[in-house]
């Protein structure tokens, strides 16, 4: 079987072109930002005073690799850490002003390269194609080194 029919080859191909479109964007737009970094801080916005193991289930990152994103984002002021007051060993996270402010910067540059990452499909293929990795990820959530945890495949919590 030729590599250039394999899924996983082409997976690997897209998001290599995803990632260049993403830093040439924020490059030409005068933003130092990575997409991992972008997840994040979407994440931490969209749930602020969430922990750094909740922000990696949601954008779906390894912990460790993760903690290294959180920690190069609080190094640059970015984020906000701060000691739980429920449970002293976590940290709750927030975006600190610059970090919203660069969060904010960077959005409609980020929502405008959508598009062109699948560039060569009609909206109509797009929307498609979309729908089909959607399902065919979530088929294989499970099987991921990191598995999307959103409060739909979370487990409910025990309360003590």
């Amino acid at each position: 079987m030729d590599i250039h029919t394999m899924p996983g080859h082409l997976i690997r191909r897209l998001n290599q072109i995803s990632v260049a479109l993403f830093m040439e964007r924020m490059a030409a737009a005068g933003l130092s930002l990575t997409s991992v970094q972008y997840a994040a801080l979407s994440a931490i916005h969209d749930h602020p005073g969430i922990d750094q193991a909740t922000v990696a289930g949601l954008v779906a990152y390894d912990r460790a690799t993760l903690g290294k994103v959180i920690d190069r984002l609080d190094r640059r002021g970015l984020v906000v850490r701060r000691t739980s007051a429920t449970d002293r060993r976590a940290k709750e996270l927030s975006l600190s002003e610059a970090g919203a402010a660069l969060l904010e910067a960077a959005r409609p540059h980020v929502e405008a390269l959508q598009p062109d990452i699948l560039a060569g499909l009609s909206p109509e293929e797009q929307a498609v194609l979309l729908r089909l990795m959607q399902k065919a990820t979530m088929a294989g959530n499970a099987l991921s080194r990191a598995p999307l945890k959103t409060p739909e495949t979370r487990s409910p919590r025990v309360e003590e």
